[in-house]
């Protein structure tokens, strides 16, 4: 039998087969994909062959097979750094939701989960959550944020998942395509899912005020069927988020604005950091690129994700 992947619990997985019907399924034996080193060999949006067997007067699927997969978002473990952890397989675009301060999501948390997507050429869509609890100088760097990334090419989009302004318009980009959310705890995915389909009534929770960190409520990533036609991938809060594989002389090409340029550098393997006539640091100099950006680029080509991690969360 074939089927789909809709949620995963670490050693159970929901499958929902070509007839519609859904299976608890566990794994036969151990899986490797293609090398990959992961906490989880399979991840919500994989698609699976599986059998049925009965036991007990109870019936659960045996998953058997995983078929190849079109992309997927993968990151370093938070407890394991060595390994790496598959958040969704098979998505045909993300949404990756920010707000300014409660919580807060930085640039570098940004540009690293924008460099994922492209190195594995997911279209990834900005929505700036919360705009109706904003000040007057908040929504003016709401406004810049979203004008820097607009300028780099990626669609951005003011919103209120309590409100509902402008959902309609993420509901219209969603019909027809399986769609992943993601970000922070606390920014809002569960708020915002629930508005666009009211019946799905996922758990939401408030910001703890102590840290401003929004609390877990979406424990396992899980994917759902909507009325119009979408599915989305509703995935738990990242916190931190590792850069997985990616060779350091590619890591430019995932900067759209620096690939658009490279082939103006002196050198073909120019690493944009100290050689002469880098077209990205007379562009960066020229306040042609935004130093946020390089400083995440340079950030990510040395390494640093725990310090990346402390120092936005003042922990490891």
């Amino acid at each position: 039998m074939l089927g789909i992947v809709y949620k995963s619990t670490g050693s159970w997985y929901t499958i929902k087969s070509e007839d519609g019907s859904f299976f608890e399924s566990r794994i036969k034996g151990k899986f490797r994909i293609k090398g990959i080193k992961s906490t989880n060999p399979i991840a919500v949006g994989d698609i699976v062959d599986f059998e049925l067997e009965t036991k007990s007067d109870e019936t659960v699927g045996i998953i058997t097979n995983i078929h190849d997969r079109k992309n997927y978002i993968v990151r370093k473990s938070v407890n394991l750094s060595k390994r790496t952890h598959i958040i969704a397989a098979n998505v045909d675009q993300v949404f990756l939701m920010i707000t300014l301060n409660n919580p807060p999501t930085f640039t570098t948390f940004i540009d690293r989960f924008l460099v994922t997507a492209e190195a594995y050429q997911i279209k990834t869509i900005l929505l700036f959550n919360k705009i109706d609890t904003y000040n007057e100088d908040e929504l003016l760097e709401i406004k810049y944020l979203a004008a820097l990334y607009r300028e780099i090419g990626y669609e951005c989009i003011g919103i209120s998942s309590k409100t509902g302004k402008n959902t309609d318009q993420v509901a219209g980009l969603m019909k027809n395509k399986v769609s992943m959310f993601a970000g922070h705890s606390g920014v809002g995915k569960s708020t915002l899912i629930n508005h666009i389909e009211p019946n799905l009534n996922l758990r939401t929770a408030e910001i703890s005020e102590q840290h401003r960190q929004g609390q877990h409520t979406t424990t396992f990533a899980e994917m759902f069927d909507l009325s119009f036609g979408a599915r989305i991938i509703d995935t738990p809060g990242i916190k931190g988020f590792g850069i997985v594989d990616i060779d350091k002389s590619e890591l430019g090409d995932y900067f759209p604005e620096f690939f658009a340029i490279k082939g103006q550098c002196k050198f073909n393997n120019c690493l944009h950091i100290d050689e002469p006539k880098c077209a990205v640091k007379e562009a960066l100099e020229n306040d042609e690129i935004p130093w946020s950006r390089y400083k995440s680029y340079r950030q990510i080509l040395e390494g640093d994700d725990e310090n990346y991690r402390t120092d936005i969360y003042g922990e490891n």
